[in-house]
């Protein structure tokens, strides 16, 4: 792997209405044709993504949406997806022709604030009209950052590079650790990593690669084994590890083979914190024990791998909660972009660790469960809490085991 995967991007959205310059804008700022152009409302179709290096940001993912005012039935998908990529919009650019504000801008711009994305406003075509006053006093009001461009003659780009770096979530410019800051410089953290037959030949699984990569940027001192080599590599070092991080798969043999004295975790249990609410996902796991049989549980996958063997969400993971609950449950599953609509209907979600997907989506996801009553937690808390050893896998994260602490105490 020698680019940045798409996860670990800023997800720069570009919306607008139909034929107002957002995929011209899109090349101009890539110098690349990314986008169809065309004279034609709604060239645009499906979300194209660009991913590069745009700098002083670092790597970005450009998404050209379709027209929201897009018409028919055909229409109304292509502004579902468009509505889909909200949900992973970490920095929105709503794209207008500068004679042009009205009902769809100000929808746009709602979903942004709704969703607390930060905006920049591009005023296109600027060498056929002005932007209207009141349009750009309300903008500045709501401090709203705006440029004006002619996007099919590349002026413009400059503004708009400085406006998307002004602009860019905190969160980004100063990405999370995943683990390193539970395991100081110079020490260690030993982490086990199965080779199974869904781990990809010649290579590790994304998370793993990433968690290696926060260690080293650290100067953390880092041990890969397999679930077998543990207790041996334990033996040999002289000083033990600050941490012990292993795929959730091998969670049990893993607590075994670990001193209590050494805190353990799950690979997915990082990535519950690093890409969602940590806190909330706990919540979500404390209500298995809510489930009778014949309940419906929703499963989300961030990516679209092909399932195969012993799949840990469609088979592992509904084995270990059907054992759990002591009957059979409704197991439902969705992959990629999709997460049904009918939430209500589940009694809880549980979510992949979401490699594949940015910060923004897995909390957008968070936001809407919150929103339908439904419980949402991930495969490494689902997998901990089944196999009972949830308190020693939460032992690194103090305000998780706080939320567990007060639910024991209330006995709920």
């Amino acid at each position: 792997m020698t680019t940045a995967p798409r996860s670990m991007r800023l997800h720069i959205g570009i919306f607008g209405r139909r034929n107002v310059g957002k995929s011209s804008l899109l090349n101009a700022i890539t110098r690349q044709a990314v986008s169809i152009v065309s004279d034609t409302a709604g060239t645009t179709t499906d979300p194209v993504e660009k991913p590069m290096e745009l700098l002083p940001l670092g790597p970005v993912l450009f998404i050209d949406t379709a027209g929201l005012d897009d018409e028919g039935e055909l229409g109304e998908m292509r502004n579902e997806r468009t509505r889909q990529v909200f949900e992973r919009t970490d920095l929105g650019v709503l794209v207008c022709a500068a004679g042009e504000w009205g009902h769809y801008e100000e929808l746009i711009l709602c979903e942004f604030k709704k969703r607390e994305i930060p905006a920049v406003v591009v005023f296109n075509k600027t060498d056929l009209h002005a932007p209207s006053g009141g349009v750009i006093a309300d903008l500045e009001k709501d401090q709203i950052s705006y440029i004006t461009s002619c996007a099919s003659k590349g002026e413009g780009v400059l503004e708009l590079r400085q406006a998307l770096l002004k602009n860019a979530p905190d969160d980004f410019l100063n990405t999370p650790a995943i683990l390193s800051d539970l395991v100081p410089a110079a020490e260690t953290a030993i982490l086990v990593v199965p080779i199974d037959k869904e781990a990809p030949k010649g290579r590790l699984i994304l998370p793993q690669v990433m968690a290696i990569r926060d260690l080293l940027d650290n100067d953390s001192i880092t041990m890969v084994v397999k679930e077998r080599e543990l207790r041996e590599a334990l033996e040999r070092l002289k000083r033990p590890p600050k941490l012990v991080v292993t795929d959730s798969q091998a969670f049990l043999k893993v607590a075994a083979d670990t001193p209590p004295e050494i805190m353990m975790t799950s690979f997915s249990i990082l990535f519950a914190r690093f890409k969602g609410d940590l806190t909330e996902q706990v919540r979500g796991a404390l209500a298995i024990d809510t489930l009778k049989p014949g309940d419906r549980i929703l499963v989300a996958e961030s990516c679209s791998h092909h399932p195969i063997g012993e799949d840990i969400g469609r088979v592992k993971i509904p084995r270990w909660l059907t054992q759990y609950v002591g009957g059979k449950l409704d197991f439902q599953h969705v992959q990629g972009h999709d997460f049904d609509k009918g939430l209500e209907q589940y009694k809880l979600v549980i979510h992949c660790g979401g490699c594949m997907t940015n910060r923004r989506e897995i909390l957008s996801r968070q936001l809407k469960c919150r929103e339908a009553g439904v419980p949402m937690t991930n495969y490494g808390l689902t997998i901990a809490y089944s196999l009972g050893i949830f308190e020693r896998a939460l032992e690194p994260f103090p305000a998780a085991l706080e939320v567990l602490k007060e639910h024991n105490q209330s006995g709920s």
